[in-house]
């Protein structure tokens, strides 16, 4: 398995985004779970039909892409061009010294945005990031030991990883999070998603504003043919608010500010959204009568 892994990433990136919209669609056939997920997110966002069938193939590129960029050697730089927008951003947070948040939602090649980061930044200031391990023990270690790069940490999502990040923020560093990514009871609060509530992560705004460090959203388009990435970054639209009638109104206004910056990134190309992501599920043991 890990010979034929290692063989699919030195492919071409037009090959493997050939062989990704195969198994996308092949995915798709075969999980009536998945089909109704994505089907029941993507109506609910307002998606068309064709943007939705567009979704599924990109599901698959992405995932066939990730063997490209994590399989390479540690210190080969990512193999396919590029393009930055908004790059002034990160000039200016690490000007200030109070470390940067990145936040990223499940979109186009979301995996290249830290690298991408670590890459061009990382010997200025490097960049923790936090995911979910895999469940598969096999899944598990290709996830951690790929994700591990010159600059670039990874951290789970635990009370030790958010820890972690908190003192790379200290230290002025950047650190990532997929602020749509559903979070552990108790580190999240519910907040209204394209229409519905969505158990949403508090960390996002809580490092902002506990370490000072400023907000980029980041969103990585995958263009077409193989021709590369368009990583763009911007600025949240509304500020964070910073104060509340109480801890848990704050963190709620907080987390609507977070998931209405990303459904604006998402609506810029939802066909690149993982529609097919359990969004709206409810973490063990998390209040469902609090949702509003």
């Amino acid at each position: 398995m890990q010979f034929l892994l290692r063989w699919l990433a030195r492919r071409s990136l037009r090959s493997l985004h050939v062989l990704g919209t195969f198994l996308g669609w092949v995915a798709y056939a075969l999980s009536p779970s998945y089909r109704r997920r994505l089907r029941t997110n993507a109506q609910r966002a307002g998606i068309t039909l064709q943007q939705r069938r567009q979704s599924v193939a990109e599901a698959g590129k992405m995932a066939i892409e990730g063997l490209r960029l994590w399989l390479r050697p540690g210190d080969m730089p990512i193999a396919d061009p590029v393009r930055w927008e908004g790059e002034s951003l990160i000039e200016d947070a690490l000007a200030q010294g109070r470390g940067l948040v990145f936040l990223t939602p499940h979109l186009g090649s979301f995996e290249i945005t830290a690298q991408a980061y670590a890459q061009r930044y990382g010997a200025r200031r490097p960049i923790t990031v936090m995911f979910r391990p895999a469940r598969h023990p096999m899944l598990r270690e290709l996830q951690e030991s790929a994700r591990a790069r010159p600059a670039l940490a990874t951290v789970p999502a635990s009370i030790g990883g958010v820890r972690q990040m908190m003192r790379a923020l200290k230290r002025g560093e950047a650190v990532g999070l997929l602020p749509d990514q559903v979070p552990p009871q108790g580190m999240g609060v519910w907040a209204d998603f394209f229409g519905a509530p969505a158990y949403t992560m508090t960390l996002a705004a809580r490092l902002a504003q506990q370490s000072g460090a400023p907000i980029v959203l980041a969103w990585c388009e995958r263009l077409p043919a193989g021709r590369g990435f368009h990583l763009r970054l911007s600025r949240l639209t509304e500020p964070l608010p910073l104060q509340g009638d109480d801890a848990q109104a704050l963190q709620a206004a907080q987390a609507a500010v977070i998931n209405r910056a990303m459904q604006q990134l998402i609506l810029q190309c939802p066909q690149q959204y993982l529609w097919g992501y359990n969004r709206y599920k409810r973490p063990r043991r998390a209040d469902p009568a609090a949702a509003p």
